[in-house]
């Protein structure tokens, strides 16, 4: 059987290349690929072939294809449904951090069943709800603490819908673009500008990728405040001023990386679980908001610039949905 993949063959160069499948082995499942999601943070440092030489190792996707810089097949968000594979997944819906291919073979353990209750299409978002899940796992956010989050993208929405689930927070997200108020607000949170955001916060969850955006959560910290840094830079520099109120209000500074399963669940929680649980919280409709536009796949080499770097003042897409025949 042969297959169509999205490779990166060059800094903002895309292309389909087919290829021949190999036959599953007793581990391994064959997988039709129904959607794949764009992760538009990393995907976009991908693509601009600007993943840090340093970090090549940890930046590779769990079923990637090639080698950074290019080419490479990159992605980690597909759906698609078992048709070779143990009894127990055959016929079933699936989710696989797997590239963009129209068909893949992956190892059964990494092939986790998508519930009944989530359709095709928002399944997609487990891979970024595993992330929101991990962050908050790194947060341990308490009752009638105040929250902010900082970035309205897919992985900082995502957190403030698991937020906007525990009672007596009083929960605030910020983000340049106004028209992410309608889903903050849908999820239990209050939006602000960045010149509205309140100080005193407990905990700052940090998630819009700017230097600015981290310069304003450490700036609204409160007293032993900490700030939950979910952001990836590439190989940017970030200069912060840590010589101001940091040492004297005595704020923490906490990265979080979801390669790692949290220390507060590991031990106790697998990747398979995390990943389990995720797909378990896909199961609302208001999360929908966060998905499209759809292309289908025979078009995404044409579109992928656009996607994950509209021009200014366009629309600024969630995350994209790549349709597959």
């Amino acid at each position: 059987m042969k297959a169509n993949a999205l490779w990166i063959t060059g800094p903002f160069q895309a292309e389909l290349r087919e290829h021949e499948l190999e036959i599953p082995g007793p581990d391994q499942a064959l997988v039709v690929t129904a959607a794949s999601g764009i992760s538009r943070g990393t995907e976009r440092l991908v693509f601009a072939g600007r993943v840090p030489e340093s970090l090549w190792p940890a930046m590779r996707a769990p079923l990637q294809y090639g080698d950074f810089p290019a080419p490479v097949s990159y992605g980690y968000a597909a759906v698609g449904t078992v048709k070779a594979g143990p009894a127990h997944l055959h016929g079933r819906r699936v989710f696989c951090l797997h590239p963009h291919h129209d068909a893949f073979v992956a190892p059964v353990a990494m092939c986790i069943p998508v519930p009944d209750a989530v359709p095709d299409r928002r399944a997609v978002l487990a891979a970024n709800m595993e992330t929101a899940v991990n962050i908050l796992w790194d947060a341990r956010p308490l009752v009638g603490e105040r929250v902010l989050v900082i970035g309205a993208g897919v992985v900082g929405l995502l957190v403030t819908y698991l937020l906007g689930r525990m009672p007596g927070l009083d929960l605030h997200v910020c983000d340049l673009d106004a028209s992410r108020r309608t889903i903050a607000e849908s999820f239990g949170a209050a939006f602000c500008a960045p010149e509205d955001v309140p100080g005193d916060r407990d905990l700052v969850i940090h998630a819009s990728a700017s230097t600015e955006g981290l310069r304003l959560a450490l700036s609204r910290c409160g007293f032993e405040g900490r700030v939950i840094e979910a952001s990836w830079f590439g190989d940017r520099g970030v200069e912060l001023p840590l010589g101001e109120a940091f040492h004297s209000k005595r704020l923490a500074l906490i990265s979080t990386q979801v390669g790692q399963v949290a220390p507060a669940m590991r031990g106790r929680r697998t990747h398979g679980d995390r990943l389990a649980l995720a797909l378990d919280l896909l199961a609302d409709a208001r999360l929908d908001a966060l998905l499209g536009p759809e292309t289908a796949f025979a078009d995404l080499p044409n579109a992928l610039g656009a996607l994950l770097s509209p021009p200014s003042g366009a629309h600024q897409p969630l995350c994209p949905v790549v349709i597959y025949p």
